[in-house]
């Protein structure tokens, strides 16, 4: 059984030899994920050729995505490296502290975080494991007295319960950062923290104008992991701005609460799909395959209804980056991926019942959709140039495989993660006849179908226009 949801797993110690990454991309792996918050131009630069590498020996394309630090709030160092809190103790959080840390108080590195605060804030530091309330803030001192205690260590990060802090989005850190990414040649870029529309068009502009002398644009991903991001309104409105999002569950999950997030995770899911867009969900997957072979079963129930609820992609984290058990991993998760989508739930009728289409290629995507499902077809066949005819595809259940046919190796790339899209490679002649017999020779020649099956096929005339979808074909493969 074909895979549809994609899976995207993060390079690090534990994967960044060609080696590894072969393996990884062999089992199952469609997009690798470059987490900037850790390592040098350099480094990322020397990743991706290893990435190139080893899905060209897999005799494959995926996609690499770029995600950006974003504003990390975070306290300073201590003395001793640690400290150990106690609920009821005193703690001051002092922006112009410069020195080392101690029981009483420690620096921060963002300095404006005492205007962002009032007494009755509620502080949640590494992950929500320490809680912290404000008594009072005096000049840079936030006084605050510890609700939930435990250990406390270097540069952990702090959230607002609620959010609200005004941190930007993008940091002098992460506008360099795009420049390293679009001369890499990366597929997706991921926007840490995002607040509304305006931070992921600023996002744009920064990577349109870096992209520029390399001929190509890249997608962008909105991480949804602030609590304004999900206001009624602001997230239709992200997602306008945005050619995909992420579900990022860890940060997200401290600024609303652990409970609020399931229900969050669907709303996000379905929204995305409904707006034709992208959308990946992340944070602690399978955790738990850091340091063991096989996953808790809990963590098999999460990736299942993420596969369940629609979401085009999961992620892997720390799972691959830093675990014993990288490969083994993804294996598990591809091997939930189909069991899920067993399960999965057609309704196709239902999803067109109330559509509305402005766009012939957009009609045609829907049409072939609709018609191979109630045919039986054995595949849908799409010739694309930007990848828009998939994508509009991808966006529905219908247990027909989609295959994307494209000249574009950027489009290829993209498409790895659209779900149940394999994209492939082929250099069409311009002539539509000749094309589509081309295209069915080349699904001839994989196994993909055989001769009498029933497949349908869309195309556009002229060939080659981004957007230009025009035909579509049912045809008995061979006749």
């Amino acid at each position: 059984m074909i895979r549809s949801t994609k899976i995207v797993a993060t390079i690090g110690p534990a994967s960044n030899t060609l080696e590894v990454l072969t393996r990884m991309i062999g089992a199952g792996v469609d997009v690798i994920r470059l987490n900037f918050s850790h390592g040098m131009a350099a480094d990322h630069r020397h990743r991706a050729e290893l990435v190139r590498q080893a899905a060209a020996a897999c005799g494959r394309e995926v996609a690499i995505m770029a995600d950006l630090q974003g504003p990390k709030i975070r306290v300073g160092k201590f003395e001793h490296n640690k400290i150990q809190l106690a609920p009821g103790e005193k703690f001051t959080l002092d922006a112009a502290f410069d020195g080392l840390g101690s029981q009483e108080k420690v620096g921060l590195d963002y300095k404006d975080l005492p205007r962002d605060v009032k007494p009755g804030d509620v502080l949640l530091l590494n992950d929500g494991l320490i809680v912290l309330t404000v008594d009072s803030v005096l000049g840079s001192e936030i006084r605050t007295t510890v609700k939930l205690g435990g250990e406390l260590s270097n540069n952990k990060g702090i959230n607002r319960q609620g959010g609200g802090l005004t941190a930007p989005a993008l940091t002098a850190k992460d506008m360099e950062d795009i420049k390293t990414a679009m001369a890499i040649g990366i597929d997706y870029l991921a926007i840490s923290f995002p607040k509304s529309a305006t931070d992921m068009e600023l996002a744009r502009q920064l990577a349109n104008i870096a992209s520029d002398p390399h001929g190509y644009r890249a997608k962008l991903i909105a991480k949804i992991e602030r609590a304004e991001a999900i206001c009624s309104g602001v997230l239709e409105e992200v997602l306008v701005a945005s050619d995909g999002i992420m579900v990022a569950r860890g940060d997200l999950a401290v600024e609303v609460g652990n409970a609020a997030v399931p229900a969050l995770q669907k709303r996000m899911i379905r929204l995305a799909r409904e707006a034709n867009k992208l959308v990946i969900t992340a944070t602690q997957m399978m955790e738990s395959m850091i340091v063991n072979p096989v996953p808790t079963r809990a963590e098999v129930s999460d990736v299942a209804n993420a596969v369940l609820d629609g979401t085009d992609a999961v992620m892997l984290s720390a799972e691959t980056a830093a675990g014993k058990f990288p490969v083994e991993t993804v294996e598990a998760m591809a091997a939930i991926c189909i069991e899920a989508e067993k399960s999965e739930v057609v309704h196709l009728d239902t999803d067109f019942l109330e559509k509305t289409f402005t766009r012939i290629d957009q009609s045609i995507a829907y049409g072939a959709l609709f018609t191979a499902y109630h045919l039986g077809a054995k595949a849908i066949v799409a010739l694309t140039d930007s990848g828009s005819t998939a994508l509009w595809m991808s966006r529905h259940a219908s247990h027909v495989p989609i295959y994307a046919l494209t000249r574009n190796l950027s489009s290829q790339r993209l498409m790895s993660l659209f779900r149940n899209v394999t994209p492939v490679r082929m250099q069409s002649s311009d002539d539509r006849d000749t094309s589509l017999r081309e295209a069915e020779a080349l699904l001839l020649a994989k196994g993909v179908v055989q001769r009498g099956d029933c497949i349908a096929l869309t195309v556009g005339e002229p060939m080659g226009q981004p957007g230009g979808t025009n035909t579509l074909k049912i045809i008995r493969v061979g006749e």
